[in-house]
This record gives C-alpha cells, sequence and structure tokens, in this order.
C-alpha cells in the first residue's frame, strides 16, 4: 500500500510540475510549424511524444500506429502503455529518444535543452504549448496539419466542442457555488493543498461545469492554498481530482473524513466535500468534455444529462 501511495504522490506532483511550466508559456507566440494553415509534404511515419494529452490526441486522430515512444505517464489508451517510455518532462531520455529514430518528436515548450539537441539532431518537433480549455482543439487542429490528418484531427476537436457546449447549456441559469478544486494535498492531512486558480484548464473546466472558481482572481494556473486561506475563502464545494489509481472506496471515505477537521468551512460544514478518482480531469486531452461533465455532475446533480 505504501508504495502505491508513493508512486501516486510521484505522479501527482509530475503533474503539478507540468501544470506550473505550462503555466510559464501562456503568451507565447506558436512555431511557423503550429500554425493552423500549416500542412506537411510527408506524414511522419515513427513519432515520440512526452506530453500524455497529445499522445492521446494521436491514438484519437487514428495515428496510434504511428507511435513508436512515449513519456513515463501515458496509460491512455491503453495501446499507449505497450510503447517504450522515453522519460518525461524533467527526466527525458534523449539517448533513448534517438534509439527509436523518429522523425517527430512532441516536447514541453519549456524543455529548452531537449529541444536544443533535437535541433542539432535535426529531428522535426512539435512544440506543445497548451494553456486553457479552449487550447486543446486548437491544439488537436495544429497537430492534425503537422502529421497529415487534418480531417481527422478536425472531427474530434469539432465533438468535444459539441460536448462541450452541450454542458454549458445544460447548467445553463442555475446557481453557480463557490468552489475549490484541489488537485494535490499529502495523504491523511491538510498539508501541500494545491488548488487550481483563476487561469487554465482546470480553472476552465470548473466554470464550464457549472461553478465559480473560490480562487478566480488569482492570475495563476495553481496555487498552494493552507487551511487558514479555506477558512478566508469559505468555498461552498470542494472537488477533490485524484489522478491516480488504487483508490478503494474505504480509502477515498478516509480521505474525504480528513477535511472535517475544517468545519467552519462551508462545503464541509454542508458535506459537500467530494473526491473524484479520474484521470481524465488531469489530462487536457480529448477526454475533456467527458471530465468537465463528472464536475456538473457533482456541482448539479439533479441536471438531465445531454
Amino acid at each position: 500500500m505504501m508504495h502505491g501511495v508513493r508512486h501516486g504522490a510521484r505522479f501527482a506532483i509530475a503533474i503539478v510540475v507540468t501544470i506550473l511550466a505550462i503555466t510559464s508559456l501562456r503568451g507565447m507566440d506558436l512555431p511557423r510549424d503550429l500554425a493552423p494553415s500549416a500542412v506537411v509534404s510527408q506524414a511522419p511515419k515513427r513519432i515520440v511524444s512526452l506530453v500524455p494529452a497529445v499522445t492521446e490526441m494521436l491514438f484519437a486522430a487514428g495515428a496510434g500506429n504511428e507511435v513508436v515512444g512515449v513519456s513515463n505517464f501515458d496509460k491512455f489508451p491503453p495501446e499507449a502503455a505497450t510503447r517504450p517510455s522515453v522519460g518525461a518532462l524533467i527526466d527525458p531520455d534523449f539517448e533513448r529518444i534517438l534509439s527509436l529514430k523518429p522523425d517527430l518528436v512532441i516536447v514541453y515548450g519549456s524543455q529548452t535543452d531537449l529541444l536544443a539537441r533535437l535541433e542539432r539532431a535535426k529531428i522535426p518537433v512539435f512544440n506543445y504549448r497548451h494553456a486553457g480549455l479552449a487550447d486543446i482543439t486548437v491544439t488537436l487542429r495544429n497537430l492534425g496539419a503537422r502529421i497529415g490528418r487534418g480531417k481527422e484531427s478536425d472531427a474530434v476537436a469539432a465533438g468535444i466542442e459539441r460536448d462541450i457546449d452541450a454542458i454549458r447549456k445544460r447548467v445553463a441559469g442555475r446557481p453557480r457555488p463557490k468552489t475549490a478544486l484541489v488537485f494535490e494535498r499529502e495523504p491523511g492531512t491538510l498539508r501541500s493543498i494545491y488548488v487550481s486558480a483563476g487561469v487554465g484548464f482546470m480553472h476552465d473546466m470548473l466554470e464550464v461545469a457549472g461553478g465559480t472558481d473560490a480562487f478566480q482572481d488569482v492570475q495563476r494556473q495553481s496555487l498552494q492554498a493552507s487551511t487558514e486561506v479555506f477558512l478566508a475563502r469559505a468555498p461552498e464545494v470542494i472537488i477533490e481530482v485524484l489522478s491516480t489509481g488504487g483508490w478503494t472506496a474505504d480509502r477515498l471515505a478516509r480521505e474525504r473524513q480528513v477535511w472535517q477537521a475544517l468545519t467552519s468551512v462551508p462545503a464541509v460544514r454542508s458535506g459537500r466535500v467530494y473526491l473524484i478518482a479520474d484521470a481524465r480531469l488531469a489530462i487536457p486531452g480529448p477526454r475533456v468534455a467527458a471530465a468537465i461533465a463528472l464536475i456538473a455532475d457533482v456541482l448539479h446533480p439533479k441536471s438531465t444529462k445531454p
């Protein structure tokens, strides 16, 4: 059990680091090869992806057979987990990447050292610079153009946009409870709590799902919040996102009980503390509409599903 907890903590920390790294890219210009009108004369046949969200996009667009390497954190679709691992955001294995003979490598924009080494090796890259919810479908369409699957990627993106619009309509006109979206804390305690703040895809998901972000005035994607901050912000709902597996009903109940230390917080006092164990909530990829629906069902349980 302790091994599982440690592994889960490492994964959650990786998600936090990824979010913080992406935050620094907001407002940067996209490289020329990511322009929406970009096309390629020859589609790549051997793709390595260090970005789980983009790996999911590749498979959703029908390019799974071209994926020859993935990050250590790629778990979906199941086929992705069968590909060789090449490290992740902070520990990419350059030699391993080279050994796979890629003709396209998908990297985070913050991986400047890796980008420089790939450039020296003359290996083409797709530079991932996601920021908010709307950027998911933008990235999908740009990726499709880059890999020669524009039609397929556009169809996936359009489906996501339709599903998100349906959720907006479903919750329209309903009360928007002040909500704290928690995505990390120390198990069994209320220490090292990280919450979604006023920008980024998690914030956007919460807003679309019919909530008001309790930290919407903080112009960052994430924030470490103390118990004193929770008392001051007084959220009406607390939603804790659990992006790793192994969450039994008993374990969920124990972790939910931890919040009883803050009975002065309206969400705790009214019993509106929810723990959702689902990796879709932490990955800004093709399954994002389903993730938003999970939040909407918590915030507005009496609403009719689309």
